[in-house]
């Protein structure tokens, strides 16, 4: 099962569609205009919120909490590291590797492969194809991933 994340680019805040694997509009991803920190917001292609991501404040590095149907579910929270990007995940067991570049992660549930993120180099926009191991991870796996992109822009412009 697969998704594809793009990015608009001319938007006036960070706005994704979201695409199921046959190229169908699935959900919509905005953060709010007049927001300090990130307030983004998912909505299935029906415009029912399904979840949303809300920047936490703090000094340094970058945390974010998420939720899903309006139940806090977990926080993301950027790592200090030189080389690779890293990242702590606090639900579902989950942890999240990065290569180098931070364009490509997997994300496991102890050992386990949960899905692949890979970022595609070549495209207009940011785009991201997120590949699911199982059905049930698609809303949490695509929330992860709008985080961690959050993340990564909060820490390129800081």
């Amino acid at each position: 099962m697969r998704l594809l994340i793009k990015q608009r680019v001319f938007a006036l805040t960070d706005t994704y569609d979201v695409y199921d694997e046959d190229g169908n509009p699935k959900y919509f991803v905005k953060n709010e205009l007049l927001s300090i920190l990130h307030r983004i917001h998912v909505r299935d292609k029906n415009g029912h919120e399904i979840g949303s991501i809300h920047q936490k404040f703090t000094f340094f590095l970058p945390r974010f909490q998420v939720e899903i149907a309006g139940r806090a579910v977990g926080n993301v929270q950027a790592e200090f590291t030189l080389f690779r990007p890293k990242y702590t995940i606090d639900y579902m067991g989950w942890r999240c590797d990065g290569d180098i570049f931070g364009w490509d992660y997997r994300v496991y549930s102890g050992s386990t492969l949960v899905m692949t993120i890979r970022k595609r180099l070549l495209s207009w926009g940011d785009t991201y194809e997120l590949t699911f191991e199982r059905p049930e991870y698609e809303i949490p796996g695509l929330m992860l991933v709008i985080a961690i992109d959050a993340a990564n822009c909060s820490q390129n412009n800081s």
